[in-house]
């Protein structure tokens, strides 16, 4: 492989990622012409001689991916793709996460084959486990793109609870902050369709969220869970789905729980509030109970703030 100056290369990476303006495929083909992605990756792989050399050489490649011909160059180098998503460092593992977002959202059938054939998924949820916010922010887009295709879903709901990649038994494993990574991952995929939402429900992946309300003892934990079930709230095809579940239930026990903390119950009034104000509400739920009880825990909590 042909060498670069460390400096001349991140002079020309800098500069290209900080061109004005989008960069178009002519742009990034002339760049790659001078430096193809085996030798910028072969740098990041390097310890870096020049300050900055690593953000600057990472910042030009993400420019590079969101280019179509750029993107059309990832299936060829998925052996880097999946050294990146091992790498030391944040930055470049988070790279390589929205490199796979890449190829997904720029592929074919194909593409997710690549994925599907390879360790780039168990890695993807390491990155979405052990990472740090930015780096767990990439590796769940990457994996709810995987929902957009049949392959994806065979990945993503393997049906075997002893499986290391199926969702429950990862919950189960991981520290509380990835606990909370695995239901807002969750929350992703329930948003991209219906279908997809109800291979979350039939997996039983909501009793994650059932489990983490019920368990109250982390006052920062179970409010981060009730703001990802707001936002499951918000989904228009999560109705039916939540109104099959027992959380409706337990959101009235916590709103009539007063040794909660008020700022729970307020936000559990809040959620309660939202998923009863949807007008099909009263087609799916089966014990109308759950309806009557919620009103009497708010006005409860009324009460009592």
């Amino acid at each position: 492989m042909e060498q670069y100056d460390s400096k001349q290369l991140l002079e020309a990476a800098s500069e290209f990622a900080n061109h004005p303006g989008v960069q178009n495929d002519v742009a990034t083909r002339d760049f790659l012409d001078r430096f193809p992605l085996p030798v910028l990756f072969d740098a990041l792989q390097k310890e870096p001689l020049v300050p900055n050399f690593e953000n600057h050489l990472v910042a030009c490649l993400e420019r590079i991916f969101r280019t179509n011909h750029g993107a059309s160059l990832i299936p060829q180098n998925m052996s880097f793709v999946q050294v990146g998503l091992q790498a030391g460092s944040h930055v470049v593992r988070c790279l390589a996460c929205k490199a796979v977002s890449r190829l997904l959202e720029n592929g074919s059938g194909n593409s997710v084959q690549l994925v599907v054939g390879s360790e780039v998924y168990t890695l993807l949820l390491d990155c979405l486990i052990d990472g740090n916010e930015e780096e767990s922010a990439a590796a769940m887009d990457a994996i709810k793109g995987l929902a957009c295709s049949p392959q994806g879903m065979t990945l993503l709901f393997p049906g075997d609870i002893k499986n290391s990649t199926d969702l429950r038994c990862l919950a189960t494993k991981c520290s509380p902050l990835g606990r909370v990574r695995v239901l807002a991952l969750l929350v992703k995929l329930f948003s991209v369709s219906s279908s997809v939402a109800s291979m979350v429900y039939n997996s039983n992946l909501l009793s994650l969220l059932e489990s983490e309300l019920t368990n109250r003892t982390d006052v920062l934990i179970s409010l981060t869970v009730l703001e990802l079930l707001y936002e499951l709230a918000e989904i228009k095809h999560a109705t039916e789905l939540l109104s099959k579940t027992n959380l409706i239930k337990l959101l009235c026990s916590l709103i009539s729980d007063i040794t909660t903390d008020t700022i729970l119950r307020s936000r559990a009034m809040l959620i309660s509030g939202r998923l009863l104000s949807k007008e099909n509400i009263a087609m799916f739920i089966d014990d109308i109970s759950k309806i009557r009880s919620t009103p009497k825990a708010i006005k409860f909590l009324l009460l009592h703030l």
